[in-house]
């Protein structure tokens, strides 16, 4: 018998079918193709998933010790689909044995002055490659930070301890965790790190309007997203070595796509996915990409 999408296939107009076909040979998307005449929709291939390895992080009851407060619970969100690169904008120059320390007077300073209820990166990032969990809630979970404003739902907070402004060196320990535990994280919701995702701000103190829907790197740096110069020249001219590493351990060899599309039949609304796009046949309109809580 000829297999079941062939069939389909055979009812869709040419470019459509073709861009279906090579979506279900590649078959490394989850797709799904809408029916007709109100039949129910066609599941393609489930994707094949790219998780990287979970790197060692230390948890934050090593540097939060007793100065913890009584604190809401986490929030959550469904999965992480983009993360943001910070600096934390301090001295460079220490010991990585007194990081629990410099990691609690960050703590202190944004439950203080800031009067945040946790600090607010999901996770911190030594220059030695030491990956320090930082908000609680679970690292492994969807935990709704207080790291880019607008853009906290859906994302994780990655801060790299120290100032990386035009000029200072960057240690390679570092990036290489940074790309380690954007891999993971982003891997467990099958995100390339090298790709875009739609975002939704959330405020208008961002830089894009409350409720606006934007096109933003799946691994960014927090100045895509806010109107700062934050994570600083130096760190975020090696984002783009950092979201290929990334890559690379979620073991993807081929490159990056620049969109990735999913047919949509006449007259059917066709289902939405980050960063993906739909080809407007004539007289339609494309569906909406799909977003995060605002």
């Amino acid at each position: 018998m000829p297999h079941p999408l062939l069939v389909l296939l055979g009812c869709l107009p040419g470019l459509v079918a073709v861009v279906a076909l090579t979506l279900s040979a590649r078959g490394e998307e989850q797709t799904t193709v809408a029916g007709l005449d109100g039949d129910p929709p066609v599941p393609a291939r489930a994707p094949a998933g790219h998780r990287a390895a979970r790197p060692h992080i230390v948890p934050r009851s090593v540097w939060l010790g007793t100065a913890g407060r009584a604190q809401p619970p986490p929030r959550y969100d469904d999965k992480v689909v983009a993360v943001f690169l910070h600096h934390t904008d301090s001295p460079g120059g220490y010991d990585c044995a007194d990081v629990p320390n410099i990691i609690r007077r960050l703590y202190a300073g944004q439950i203080g002055d800031r009067r945040w209820d946790d600090i607010g990166y999901n996770f911190l990032v030594d220059r030695c490659g030491t990956i320090y969990e930082g908000r609680a809630g679970g690292a492994e979970r969807a935990v709704v930070g207080a790291h880019t404003l607008g853009f906290n739902h859906r994302t994780a907070g990655i801060a790299a301890i120290g100032t990386f402004t035009a000029g200072v060196p960057v240690p390679k320990a570092m990036t290489d965790a940074i790309a380690a535990l954007a891999a993971w994280k982003l891997g467990l919701a099958d995100i390339d790190p090298r790709e875009t995702v739609r975002l939704v701000s959330s405020n208008s103190q961002s830089r894009f309007k409350a409720g606006a829907s934007v096109t933003l790197p799946a691994l960014a740096g927090h100045k895509d997203g806010f109107m700062t110069n934050c994570p600083g020249a130096a760190l975020t001219a090696r984002l783009p070595e950092i979201r290929e590493h990334a890559a690379r351990l979620q073991g993807r060899t081929t490159p990056a796509l620049p969109s990735r599309i999913i047919p949509v039949l006449p007259g059917r609304a066709g289902p939405a996915f980050p960063g993906w796009t739909a080809p407007v046949l004539p007289g339609r309109t494309a569906p909406a990409p799909l977003t995060g809580t605002p």
